[in-house]
């Protein structure tokens, strides 16, 4: 029988680390291929393969679109582009971003089990927000292993935390342990894929991570229309419930989990705080020097008229930062 020959790895915050470690444990004979998601800036290059490369004796490379995929090798995804497996072969793709991020990790596991099933062991390292729950919780549904670092021991303990509270992982433990253990899981037999049919949603994402439309042009919808619109394009958000996790994707294909929308709600709206802070701080010094020159021209009514009004934009100026004040100093209090 066909062993655990697929093993996907997502990571964010604290995660160059973290990968470093996991792959100087992994044997150079390890009969599985090992795909790699860490959240990347899309605006400067990645030295995430060269430092992989060099962290153990499994070689590591930035993946290639349509690359074969070969046992023994650690494919790394590349900035701006989802990495994503199709049978035999990597797919790369500037699909919609998903939990704000894009390469995001949950295209990666969704795909891996839609291709592979019950081949696949997806792993959750240290990360920010919940990333990868949504994908664990795919593979799980495939017949896949769950594998989560411990988040007590985590740098940041956003993802695994998400994962374990919302997947039935299978092996949650310390960073360290966790290589031993894919290298047995890889040589143990996979039960059978008939068992875990490929559930249509599943597909259906996958394919919108791929820029395959076709489905949401022809009326299939990956759940309920939502009260809420997308904070990337503001188009309608379908709502959907997968487990015990809240999910939204939108008619292009953006997708959030409840945790990531309000943080991107959360960013939007101290972007609009600061944009109208601008605006009271610039309408307030015109108003002053409007004041002035009628102080010049000897018309005490427009001055009162003027000063009455940068003073009450002073007043709303100082009331929002106030607000992002106090914003700032509970993010700052809030444990990552």
């Amino acid at each position: 029988m066909v062993g655990h020959d697929i093993i996907v790895v997502g990571a964010s915050a604290g995660g160059v680390e973290a990968l470093q470690g996991l792959l100087r444990g992994l044997p150079a004979d390890l009969p599985a291929a090992v795909f790699v998601v860490l959240h990347l800036s899309a605006e400067a290059p990645s030295l995430l393969p060269q430092i992989l490369n060099r962290a153990g004796p499994l070689p590591a490379a930035a993946a290639v679109d349509n690359e074969r995929i070969v046992p023994g090798r650690v494919y790394v995804a590349v900035p701006d582009r989802h990495l994503l497996i199709e049978r035999g072969r990597v797919c790369l793709v500037r699909g919609p971003k998903e939990n704000r991020a894009r390469p995001s990790v949950d295209p990666l596991f969704r795909s891996a089990a839609r291709d592979y099933g019950s081949r696949v062991i997806g792993v959750v390292l240290t990360g920010a927000l919940d990333d990868g729950t949504s994908g664990l919780q795919a593979i799980k549904v495939r017949g896949g292993l769950a594998v989560v670092q411990d988040p007590a021991e985590a740098l940041y303990a956003g993802m695994p935390g998400s994962a374990v509270e919302n997947v039935a992982v299978d092996y949650c433990m310390p960073l360290a342990e966790i290589p031993a253990l894919l290298a047995r899981l890889a040589v143990e037999p996979a039960p059978d894929g008939a068992a875990y049919p490929l559930p249509p949603n599943l597909d259906l994402e996958v394919r919108i991570a791929e820029m395959d439309m076709d489905p949401l042009d022809k009326g299939e919808v990956p759940g309920t229309p939502s009260v809420f619109a997308c904070p990337e394009c503001h188009g309608t958000l379908w709502e959907i419930q997968d487990g015990n996790l809240l999910r939204f994707r939108c008619r292009v294909g953006h997708a959030y989990s409840a945790e990531s929308m309000l943080a991107e709600h959360d960013e939007g709206l101290e972007a609009a705080l600061w944009s109208a802070l601008r605006a009271l701080e610039e309408s307030t010094a015109l108003a002053k020097r409007m004041a002035a020159s009628a102080r010049e021209r000897h018309h005490p009514l427009l001055v009162t008229r003027y000063e009455q009004k940068a003073y009450a934009q002073e007043q709303h100026a100082w009331l929002i930062r106030e607000m992002l004040s106090s914003d700032k100093r509970v993010k700052q209090d809030q444990p990552a």
